[in-house]
């Protein structure tokens, strides 16, 4: 790979934070993030680190993040932002890897990896996924290894796909799978010309029927992504619809002799006709409520990545060629679509949040007073759907706050799904809570006295009589006397 490519790939990088934006206490990051708070800062979260630590000691992530930490001497926030965009990189850069031995035509791979740049934030079907998060977490970092075990099995390097394997699976766990099996899929296709290998791609569903607490089935309420009979219409397009696409591609690439091309598209459609009937069979009878947690339907994730790559390659042999105006025509409303969506998404908070640059949003303005300005021993209490008011952004209290909280609704309830045994601790935290927005001072001091609350987290107005030694125009933070 010449310098001008790495070059250019690093443009496409700071382009794609351009595009995307970066958020990295939103989402998801509540529940990655507080596990590496905790290694760093171990008397962090005496209460309720059970919503958290199951992910953190089931993956490297949280000890990789904190090794660089105390190794490099930077701040959390400065290292996650440096993390973010390696991860960015290393994707784009597999990506480059992978279309290249797609095509021959070096036009034709930039605009694969230029389409992956364009779409990074496009939700796959579904499965409550994108390409890649707008903050860093596991997914995001194996991303890279995944695409690069593809290519060296292409390669015919087998020993170093599976430590690009290894590495996906020690990062991310489930999404190691689904690599998994998709490599083992390719490698039977490529050396036996016959899909009947494929059923191999079965053997990572190790299933179990041990009933889940009933507690559980609240949990299962809220997480319909994991049910693909729960379903919208065009979310199943969105999974269907990449088969016959897919069809199309295998169908053109033997036309034009592109061999891998046909190979990865036969691969993928067997692979998803695979994990498509498990979804299924696990969404429909009650029995198999708690299996959903596999998530078979996140085996999309990788197909749309690939899709995308080589929809990218197709787009320029067949329409982009080596006009200018074709490719700004595609690429400028793709990207402007995509910077608006996110615009969207996050509209009370900085597209970019720079690490150390004044917070723009309210809410997180008071979680960050809150690590400031209460002991670490603090235990706080929030409205539990708190990430769904508007404003608020989805950004993550415990995360940002690195304090103990009260169970919470949204992002603890995405624990609980995968994690069966704490949900009937969390319904009972859930239900102390109900009613929030119409809590009155002993209902405050009811959860003082159960769970050991000291500070809440109101929205304004809030309530009279309450000590609150911070507020601005969304929050007030309220201590219990």
């Amino acid at each position: 790979m010449k310098p001008r490519d790495l070059l250019f790939l690093l443009l496409l990088t700071f382009g794609a934070l351009l595009i995307h934006g970066y958020h990295p206490w939103a989402e998801d990051a509540e529940i990655y993030l507080p596990g590496i708070e905790k290694i760093l800062h171990p008397e962090l979260f005496p209460f309720n680190a059970q919503f958290f630590e199951p992910h953190a000691h089931s993956t490297l992530f949280p000890n990789l993040i904190a090794a660089f930490v105390r190794v490099s001497h930077l701040r959390l926030e400065t290292s996650l932002f440096i993390w973010q965009v390696v991860s960015i990189f290393l994707l784009l850069l597999a990506c480059w890897q992978l279309s290249a031995r797609c095509f021959s035509d070096p036009k034709a791979c930039w605009a694969g990896v230029a389409l992956v740049t364009a779409l990074l934030t496009l939700p796959v079907a579904g499965t409550a996924l994108y390409i890649m998060d707008q903050y860093v977490n596991p997914r995001n970092l194996s991303a890279f290894a995944t695409i690069l075990a593809t290519v060296k099995v292409l390669d015919r390097k087998y020993i170093q796909a599976a430590l690009f394997l290894i590495f996906a699976g020690a990062i991310h766990p489930l999404m190691a799978v689904f690599a998994f099996s998709f490599c083992i899929l390719l490698v039977g296709i490529k050396n036996l010309s016959s899909p009947s290998a494929a059923f191999a791609v079965l053997l990572p569903f190790g299933i179990s029927f041990d009933p889940p607490p009933k507690a559980y089935h609240e949990v299962a309420l809220r997480h319909s992504y994991h049910y693909l009979t729960r379903w919208e219409w065009y979310e199943w397009l969105g999974a269907i619809g990449p088969l016959f696409i897919l069809w199309w591609f295998s169908r053109l690439a033997r036309a034009r002799q592109w061999l891998n091309v046909d190979l990865l598209c036969r691969t993928l459609l067997v692979y998803e006709l695979i994990y498509l009937p498990a979804a299924l069979v696990l969404s429909i009878p009650a029995r198999f409520e708690a299996l959903a947690r596999l998530q078979p339907m996140r085996s999309l994730y990788l197909l749309y990545l690939l899709m995308l790559l080589l929809a990218g390659g197709v787009l320029a042999e067949f329409v982009l060629k080596s006009r200018v105006w074709r490719w700004l025509a595609l690429f400028v409303p793709l990207c402007a679509g995509m910077f608006v969506a996110q615009r969207q998404l996050f509209p009370a908070s900085a597209h970019i949040e720079w690490p150390s640059a004044q917070p723009k949003n309210r809410w997180v303005e008071a979680f960050l007073w809150v690590r400031n300005n209460t002991p670490t021993n603090a235990i706080f209490a929030l409205d539990p759907a708190y990430m769904e008011i508007a404003g608020e952004d989805e950004q993550g209290f415990r995360a940002i706050a690195r304090r103990s909280q009260t169970a919470d609704a949204t992002k603890d309830s995405g624990a609980v799904s995968m994690f069966p045994v704490l949900a009937d601790e969390w319904l009972r935290q859930v239900r102390a809570q109900s009613g929030w927005r119409n809590f009155q001072l002993q209902d405050f001091r009811r959860l003082q006295l159960e769970y050991g609350v000291t500070w809440v987290v109101l929205q304004q107005p809030g309530l009279p009589g309450l000590d609150c030694p911070y507020h601005n125009e969304a929050v007030l933070v309220c201590r219990l006397n």
